[in-house]
């Protein structure tokens, strides 16, 4: 983590963002990360949660306080993020609200709320985006436009919050969430999707939560003091190759 300060992480309960609790926890960095429930049994004594829903304002400002009343907010990992798996034609207002609300109300109000202190001190912001807002999941129309806004804004907080601040984007491809279970459970036969998605990545592996941990950590160190601005996809291969493969037919 680059320079002394508080780190805030959304979404850290479980998954990906879990993954970069630990990674920046195991860095020495002094961690403050939220989600919907209660207090994971995992989060160690001295990693500060709050429950907070980042869509609504007033809980991202609460969040952004209570990590500045332990120091400077140096770094913030807006990670929380939902799935709802439809298409337009399907998708409801409430559908919009939730799948809106979170992936992206989320990262500008927590954002929002953190940026003017680190117009002030300096800091680093990472967006976990996806590489569903480049290449399209079917069936997923409010999330895939919801992480293109989110790699969209990354670049508007880089463009006006420079220099004093950095921020980037990390795309995750498929990794082995709960989240990625959800999607596998779509098709007809879960197993033999997941198959076909493993035999679809060059390194022939969905990724690890610790994968997109890693990216985020290195995106927030100093060894990346000169990129912001920028989707860095951590996919395995994934959107590498052309969907014809002929050893996949």
């Amino acid at each position: 983590m680059s320079g002394a300060g508080v780190a805030i992480v959304t979404g850290g309960s479980r998954g990906i963002g879990r993954a970069i609790v630990e990674r920046l926890y195991a860095d020495g960095a002094e961690v403050v990360t939220c989600g919907r429930g209660d207090r994971p049994a995992y989060l160690p004594d001295d990693v500060v949660w709050v429950a907070a829903d980042v869509a609504r304002s007033g809980d991202a400002e609460r969040l952004a306080e209570t990590a500045a009343a332990r120091g400077p907010v140096t770094l913030l990992v807006n990670n929380a993020g939902v799935l709802v798996a439809k298409t337009v034609a399907d998708s409801t207002d409430d559908d919009w609200d939730l799948q809106v609300g979170v992936n992206c109300r989320g990262v500008f109000t927590t954002s929002r709320a953190v940026l003017p202190g680190m117009t002030a001190h300096g800091g680093v912001i990472v967006n976990v985006g996806s590489i569903s807002g480049v290449v399209a999941d079917g069936t997923s129309a409010l999330y895939n436009a919801s992480k293109a806004f989110v790699h969209a804004l990354t670049r508007s907080i880089a463009l006006d919050h420079g220099p004093m601040v950095r921020c980037n984007a990390v795309l995750p491809g498929w990794v082995e969430t709960e989240m990625a279970d959800s999607g596998f459970a779509l098709s007809a036969d879960p197993e033999s999707a997941r198959r076909d998605a493993v035999a679809r990545h060059p390194l022939g592996r969905l990724g690890a939560p610790a994968d997109i941990a890693n990216a985020v950590a290195w995106l927030a160190s100093d060894e990346a003091s000169w990129m912001t601005g920028q989707c860095l996809t951590v996919d395995g291969g994934l959107t590498a190759a052309s969907p014809i493969r002929p050893e996949l037919s």
